[in-house]
């Protein structure tokens, strides 16, 4: 281990070095070996200072703590690095993020130094059938992959960059089509006042929740612009924005969509000591008028409230309930101001970091024909079992590995409402790996 760590610090360290001719420490070291030069440079640089102060022992092993404290000395001349040699005392870091912690140098402050990019994202596999929605055969399978880079600007600032397949059904076998372009659906810079309990977002979203991330997620829930402010303490949440949905590379490209929507928003969220979580949101959707007609006037959607409650019971149930309520007139389409109500209960939690854990859950939909609009949320269903039914829905999370999830979802009891015929039952099974 001595052999990689030393070679990824000479590297680093060349560019600190003060002289790269200073007397040699070690009397073990001679003038005609290969390392001679880079012992000299870390040894002047102050990260090596060999065993009592006289011998390098080359050829000993040394411990992770070793390694770990000749990374933390080495971080001390980033200011010097360049960008490739800060992605590798980075993954250095990384590597040696235990024992770095345990010595009291904090791996996120250290990253900062660095000014580091973190990159992370996730692949889906995923199965769904439903005669009424389409989905069987080979349309019953798609995938996404989606790539995340986050940095860290400075103490008070991160962008985010974020790029996506969308849903590519293997139906197309790939082939180039609109919904198997890549696309950036992440585009953002985040600002905190100099206090973690404030913070401004501008730029583009993946996902846009209605009632944020403890509710249903029963609403739009795709790519968004927008310009937010939140407040958020332990006790509370305050959020208002104002942006403009960009719906269609996710979710299709019909004119009957939220594509070009402008919205202005706010949420009031309480939290509790044990993980619970009640509030209120509304969103006023805006409207344009002759040859400027966008989405919401072909919806007849003028506003929406909904309220929720998110309630821990012990430490493996919980308990969710979820209202929302839509201002739109009455029309083959919607009946007048449609209401939706959900309750779901889970029990266990999953964690794609913990290997074999895993929760199962049970809910229920009540909802009225034009309560959902824009055709995109976070539920695991299809729309043809979300609009205008009531349905019962069960399912279970697993992860068979680190970083790997199994997901499976069953519709059951689905039946049409306010004239509509029941819809075909849906199955969703999903295998997400995260990296």
């Amino acid at each position: 281990m001595k052999s990689k760590v030393f070679a990824s610090l000479a590297a680093v360290m060349a560019v600190s070095a003060t002289c790269a001719f200073a007397a040699n420490p070690f009397v073990d070291v001679p003038t005609d070996s290969w390392a001679y030069k880079s012992v000299v440079e870390l040894a002047d640089a102050g990260v090596i200072q060999g065993v009592d102060g006289q011998y390098f022992q080359g050829q000993r092993s040394i411990t992770r703590y070793e390694a770990a404290e000749m990374v933390a000395k080495a971080m001390a001349h980033m200011d010097k690095a360049s960008v490739e040699q800060r992605a590798l005392i980075n993954k250095l870091a990384d590597e040696y993020a235990d024992e770095l912690n345990n010595l009291g140098v904090r791996v996120s402050n250290l990253e900062n130094r660095v000014g580091n990019i973190k990159f992370s994202g996730d692949a889906r596999v995923r199965f769904q059938h439903s005669s009424d929605a389409g989905l069987k055969n080979d349309d019953a399978w798609d995938y996404r992959i989606r790539l995340r880079g986050v940095a860290q600007v400075n103490d008070r600032t991160t962008a985010t960059v974020g790029i996506s397949t969308g849903d590519v059904s293997f139906g197309g076998n790939g082939a180039a089509s609109e919904n198997a372009d890549v696309f950036a659906d992440d585009i953002k810079i985040d600002y905190n006042f100099g206090s973690p309990n404030w913070n401004l977002s501008l730029g583009r979203t993946d996902t846009y929740v209605l009632g944020g991330e403890n509710a249903y997620g029963y609403q739009y829930g795709d790519v968004f612009d927008r310009a937010e402010l939140k407040y958020q303490n332990d006790s509370f949440a305050v959020t208002a924005g104002y942006g403009k949905f960009k719906e269609g590379d996710i979710a299709g490209d019909s004119e009957l969509t939220l594509d070009g929507v402008k919205t202005g928003y706010g949420e009031i969220e309480g939290f509790f000591g044990n993980g619970s979580a009640v509030g209120v949101y509304y969103n006023d959707f805006s409207t344009a008028g002759g040859s400027d007609r966008t989405a919401a006037d072909y919806y007849d959607v003028d506003d929406l409230w909904g309220a929720y409650a998110s309630v821990n019971v012990g430490s493996k149930w919980n308990l969710l309930a979820n209202y929302e309520s839509i201002s739109r007139d009455k029309s083959d389409d919607s009946v007048s101001d449609p209401k939706v109500w959900i309750g779901k209960v889970t029990y266990g939690s999953v964690s794609e970091e913990q290997k074999g854990s895993w929760d199962a859950w049970l809910e229920y939909i009540d909802a009225e024909k034009g309560a959902l609009i824009g055709g995109a949320t976070n539920s695991w269903r299809d729309d043809s079992v979300l609009n205008g039914v009531t349905s019962w829905g069960v399912g279970f999370d697993y992860a068979v590995g680190k970083n790997v999830v199994l997901t499976v979802g069953q519709t059951f009891g689905t039946e049409g409402k306010n004239g509509l015929k029941d819809p075909d039952e849906f199955t969703d099974i999903e295998l997400n790996f995260f990296f």
